[in-house]
């Protein structure tokens, strides 16, 4: 199966870097998916969820403040402001990653409805991983 390259990075370096089927951004205008081989592209982001299926299977999540991303033909590159990967080895550790995405959100977040939208969907992205 074909994948692209994907690199999520924030000023403190990166969150991800490597490949994956395909990825969901949550754009300005909504959310949208990029799969390989899509146009090239360059728009902002907005707070919320970047749902990543790894070419293992596996998916990922990793929650964003705001952004911007620039997709080209089998690369995306993430760069944002700050954001925290829901994943750990135990559930201390996804606990403390919930705990610190929804203070990113919390801080950015500009009306309740979208604070309890993503926090929905960080919810729901760390009981995939328990």
């Amino acid at each position: 199966m074909e994948t692209l390259q994907l690199e999520v990075l924030t000023p403190s370096g990166p969150i991800y870097n490597g490949p994956a089927k395909s990825v969901t951004l949550p754009g300005e205008e909504g959310e949208f998916g990029v799969l390989p081989e899509h146009v090239s592209l360059t728009t902002l982001l907005q707070a919320g969820v970047v749902d990543i299926q790894i070419d293992t299977g596996k998916s990922e999540s990793i929650v964003v403040n705001w952004g911007v991303v620039q997709i080209t033909q089998n690369k995306v590159v993430v760069l944002v402001d700050g954001a925290v990967a829901i994943r750990g080895e135990s559930e201390g550790e996804i606990a403390k990653a919930l705990d610190e995405a929804k203070s990113l959100i919390t801080s950015v977040g500009d009306s309740n409805a979208m604070i309890a939208s993503v926090s929905a969907r960080i919810e729901s992205a760390a009981h995939r991983l328990v």
